[in-house]
């Protein structure tokens, strides 16, 4: 099982619509602050602040070249998320057989 921190930061850093298409954005590849300001609503000092919660909340990563900051899909974040996911539909699954069997007893 994972963590609970690792995966509840990474679904908090999503809860907001800039993050999340800042995040979609980074889906292509690595890309800089300033490339990623061109692309957003927003400004770029906003867009850092948005990638800073991105990156504390395990899903992105940093990685200096030169003078600029280039950002990227950090894949352990996505994977913590990912096993979350899998285990709540592990337990929806269960708890459906239990109550289709019980069901199938109930109409014997």
């Amino acid at each position: 099982m994972v963590q609970a921190t690792s995966y509840a930061a990474a679904f908090n850093a999503l809860g907001d619509p800039t993050r999340r298409a800042i995040f979609e954005q980074l889906s292509d590849g690595p890309l800089a602050v300033v490339d990623l300001a061109k692309r957003m609503p927003v400004s770029r000092p906003a867009v850092s602040q948005h990638l800073k919660v991105l990156v504390d909340g395990g899903l992105v990563t940093l990685e200096s070249k030169g003078r600029q900051n280039h950002y990227r899909i950090d894949p352990k974040g996505v994977l913590a998320m990912r096993d979350y996911l899998d285990s709540m539909w592990d337990v929806a699954l269960h708890a459906f057989k239990l109550a289709a069997e019980n069901e199938g007893r109930k109409t014997r």
